[in-house]
């Protein structure tokens, strides 16, 4: 089944960038509309219609609308079933959902432009003292992802799948972002080995933050 999927997103939302992997993995093409998150077209009226809650991304298909990355991921995993980005095992997907979630739900809400716009505009936070806040989440998320992988008790080739899962659309985009921050990798090996390895892949390569910004300077 094919369906005409239109994705809007911006260049620097590593929300979006989970969901274009989602896409690319399942072998679905997509058209994205840029919401320029900086500039807060996110609040326009017309955007707004679409999601209450002035982010993205959201996905339209048909007559269906559908917010949150990581809905829109279960929604396509269930829909698309191969290649398959869960295990079939109930223990192990519930163990990729937890590792998944210590990004998209502990620690990615806290560093998006929403946040760092209230902090500056309710507690005159500086830009340094922004960067600061981002970095300690990441570094945070980072660490407890760093364990996780540490505790594997099984040699697989991404976090904890031989094919790509969840988990590792999770883990690369907060990887992404702790360069948005200008966080380097080298002490969590673990997590900076994966992040190489996924990027092997034209699915999280050509859909990073880094090259669609690349891409609309051209």
């Amino acid at each position: 089944m094919t369906q005409n999927f239109k994705l809007f997103g911006f260049w620097r939302s590593i929300a979006t960038y989970r969901v274009r992997i989602g896409l690319s993995l399942k072998g679905q093409a997509f058209e994205e509309s840029s919401v320029d998150l900086l500039k807060g077209d996110q609040f326009e009226q017309s955007f707004r219609q679409m999601n209450a809650q002035a982010n993205v991304p959201v996905m339209l298909f048909g007559e269906n609308m559908l917010s949150q990355s990581m809905a829109i991921l279960e929604y396509l995993e269930e829909v698309y079933p191969e290649p398959a980005l869960l295990p079939t095992d109930p223990l192990e997907r519930a163990r990729i959902r937890a590792f998944s979630f210590i990004t998209i739900a502990d620690t990615h809400p806290l560093t998006v432009p929403r946040i760092r716009k209230y902090l500056a505009d309710n507690f005159n936070a500086s830009d340094e003292d922004i960067g600061n806040w981002a970095q300690n989440w990441i570094r945070l998320a980072l660490d407890a992802m760093e364990q996780k992988l540490s505790e594997r008790t099984t040699s697989t080739t991404y976090c904890f799948t031989d094919q790509p899962s969840f988990a590792d659309i999770a883990l690369t985009a907060q990887t992404r972002a702790a360069g948005v921050f200008d966080l380097k990798l080298d002490q969590w090996p673990l997590v900076s080995a994966i992040e190489q390895k996924c990027l092997e892949l034209d699915a999280f390569s050509r859909h990073t933050p880094q090259k669609m910004f690349a891409a609309l300077q051209n």
